[in-house]
């Protein structure tokens, strides 16, 4: 008696998931008509017949899911997305998929090519993590081959899924705070344009400046990175106003950190003579000094409901959940000290 041919048989000769077989074969979206032509072909070069009794009962699949994340976002010194991947992996793995992680060169952004796992129909869903430049994001969102979540940015698509903090209201509690300390000349650390995150966090910062009546000025915004590629640079960045603030509010941890040493360089104490806060709770293992005041991104909640959208969207094409945003929470150490009383607002 013949070998009843199974979509594992066939997913197994040509290196892709079962349910990747299960969509090419019944004309679902998610599969490139060049991947959905070899599984036909396949399929019938191997005598597969289709069990209607066996297969349109719902079964429980394990899918494969892809983490694409830019390769500037993984410095030796940037640990904070490692950290958020391994949350995604833990929770995959807990309900029985696979995650593979791409990191993609900037080569390879810059010349718009497709991750691996996507051309090579490896995978069943993708969770972009981080931002990217907008014409790859685009290419990759639009391509609409394959279920795709923003993780921690929207990548400027608003219409497609995606799981981020409430970055610009961790903003304004930070610069809050600092005003509640009584600090009225507070700078921002951050290069604007670089991510969405980033510039949502400027934009909570700004929002607390005009609520308290402060002016905004320009030589106390300070870039940290590269907009070029997207590289954290402390010798190129964190170029201090002569007219030194008393306090800034930095867009993430390791630029926090950075700027500590920074203004240590130039003999200013933290937070003795500059106070510092910082965004993430993310501290790099560079940073060993006073207790950083930051803000938490909850990476636990952030990776869980991502791994539970994408699988929900592997399951039906049409799932849809737009924005979802996490609330954060603040967290108080040491970096920054009271310079006067609360700065009221207006």
């Amino acid at each position: 008696m013949a070998k009843t041919v199974r979509l594992a048989d066939i997913g197994e000769r040509l290196g892709v998931s079962t349910v990747t077989v299960s969509k090419a074969l019944s004309g679902q979206k998610g599969v490139s008509e060049e991947l959905r032509g070899k599984i036909i072909r396949l399929a019938d070069e191997m005598g597969y017949v289709k069990n209607t009794i066996d297969e349109s009962r719902p079964v429980k699949e394990s899918y494969t899911i892809g983490v694409i994340v830019a390769e500037r976002y993984l410095q030796e010194n940037q640990s904070f997305y490692w950290m958020l991947y391994q949350e995604i992996s833990k929770r995959a793995i807990g309900r029985s998929c696979f995650p593979v992680l791409e990191v993609i060169s900037p080569e390879a952004e810059d010349r718009g090519e497709f991750p691996k796992v996507v051309t090579e129909g490896k995978v069943d869903g993708v969770i972009i993590l981080g931002a990217f430049k907008a014409e790859y994001a685009q290419r990759l969102i639009q391509a609409g081959e394959l279920p795709i979540l923003n993780l921690d940015t929207t990548n400027g698509w608003e219409s497609c899924d995606c799981v981020v903090s409430n970055n610009l209201m961790g903003g304004y509690r930070m610069t809050n705070y600092l005003f509640e300390l009584g600090h009225k000349k507070i700078g921002f650390v951050g290069t604007r344009l670089s991510t969405s995150s980033i510039d949502d966090r400027y934009f909570g910062y700004l929002k607390s400046l005009m609520e308290h009546g402060v002016a905004w000025r320009e030589d106390w915004v300070v870039d940290d990175r590269s907009l070029e590629d997207g590289k954290i640079d402390k010798c190129a960045g964190f170029l201090l106003p002569r007219d030194m603030p008393t306090a800034f509010f930095c867009n993430c941890d390791l630029s926090a950190s950075l700027l500590i040493a920074k203004l240590e360089e130039a003999g200013c104490r933290v937070p003795e003579d500059v106070s510092v806060v910082g965004f993430d709770n993310y501290v790099s293992g560079q940073f060993s000094g006073v207790g950083l005041t930051t803000y938490e991104i909850d990476t636990k909640e952030m990776a869980d409901r991502a791994v539970h959208i994408i699988l929900k969207k592997c399951q039906d094409a049409a799932y849809t959940t737009g924005v979802f945003m996490l609330a954060g929470k603040f967290i108080e150490r040491e970096s920054a000290r009271r310079v006067g009383p609360p700065v009221p607002f207006v």
